[in-house]
């Protein structure tokens, strides 16, 4: 009989395997839900996508759970002030937390277990952040019924554990192939009603919606990057949020940014999010990220797509130019390249050439 502790090492192989296997993001998914689902012990999970920079959510899938409160889901989400969420979870490092161990073991104290949680029928979850390379690359929240008991110390050690290769496939799913260059699209407008459904899309946001189709259009009728952007607009408004622009790639690997602005300056009115085509300076945190750059390289890397010298990057920097001159040996190393054209032709594949400031 095959003990617990190899069929963990097992496990944890094959999800390092995933990093190598050449797969999109919900491929990961679908390929790590066997991997962990006995191991961990879950009854349902959604596995979601993210923005690398702001960690905002921009997909969903789920074979296990009904989407009809997705909504609540992401009010909760963006607007509640709640333990174990996901944003919290990644500024704490720890990778993964359950709700039983953030509350003490009372479940109730959460808003979120009493408001979705519980009615849907489940007892304690344990959530998931997939961090690399300095981006949150996505994340998931694995439920179990109630007469499971809650999520052992193990359990979630182990999640924890294949957070981070999860993290890691996905950092590799975003720059599978490079893309033919391409230019900027024209800006699309979809319109959502106060409940964030759809109420009209322009003739190009029509043409864009299935870029970024997932389980959550169903129920929208507009993917769930839209409703992310709505939402927080909406946040943004009362004064609980920052806004920020929500970077999404689509099916054909173009990057995209959306704004979302309330036409009437309420929460609880109609949202316009415009969809526009990824800048070469909105897609380098994301860039940088997939690559895997350190803090320090990436002050480099900016400098060298800027056109600086090595002199000109060492006393910007305050390094000497010995130093500099290692930063770029890794930064070429970790972006597949030989050289500074190299380096700067394959940043910018995707966008005629301008200064990045």
């Amino acid at each position: 009989m095959t003990s617990r502790r190899e069929a963990e090492r097992r496990a944890i192989s094959d999800l390092q395997d995933l990093a190598n296997a050449g797969l999109t993001a919900s491929d990961v998914f679908r390929q790590a839900d066997p991997v962990l689902r006995d191991l961990l012990g879950f009854d349902a999970v959604c596995w979601h996508a993210n923005d690398p920079a702001t960690g905002l959510v921009t997909s969903v899938l789920t074979d296990d759970l009904e989407l009809d409160d997705f909504r609540q889901a992401v009010q909760l989400e963006i607007w509640g002030d709640d333990v174990a969420r996901f944003p919290e979870i990644r500024l704490s490092g720890r990778g993964a937390d359950t709700l039983s161990r953030a509350t003490g073991g009372v479940l109730h104290r959460s808003l979120r277990f009493r408001e979705q949680i519980a009615p849907a029928g489940f007892g304690d979850e344990l959530r998931a952040v997939f961090d690399a390379g300095g981006g949150m690359w996505g994340c998931a929240a694995f439920m179990r019924a109630p007469d499971r008991g809650p999520y052992r110390p193990g359990e979630l050690a182990l999640a924890r554990r294949a957070a981070r290769h999860v993290g890691v496939a996905l950092q590799r799913s975003q720059h599978l192939e490079a893309q033919a260059a391409q230019k900027p699209l024209p800006p699309a407008v979809v319109l959502l009603g106060p409940d964030n459904h759809l109420l009209s899309a322009d003739e190009r946001a029509e043409g864009l919606l299935d870029e970024f189709a997932d389980d959550s259009t169903a129920i929208f009728s507009v993917p769930t990057p839209f409703v992310m952007a709505a939402e927080q607009a909406r946040a943004a408004v009362s004064g609980s949020r920052t806004p920020a622009p929500l970077r999404v790639r689509g099916r054909g690997g173009r990057w995209f940014v959306l704004h979302a602005s309330l036409l009437r300056g309420r929460p609880e009115g109609p949202a316009a999010v415009v969809i526009t085509s990824a800048s070469p300076a909105e897609i380098m945190p994301v860039v940088f990220a997939s690559y895997g750059l350190t803090h320090r390289e990436r002050e480099v890397a900016l400098r060298v797509v800027q056109g600086n010298g090595t002199g000109d990057i060492a006393q910007a920097l305050c390094m000497t130019p010995l130093t500099v001159q290692d930063h770029l040996k890794s930064i070429f190393t970790k972006a597949g390249v030989r050289s500074r054209r190299e380096f700067v032709a394959q940043l910018l594949v995707v966008h005629p050439p301008e200064v990045w400031t």
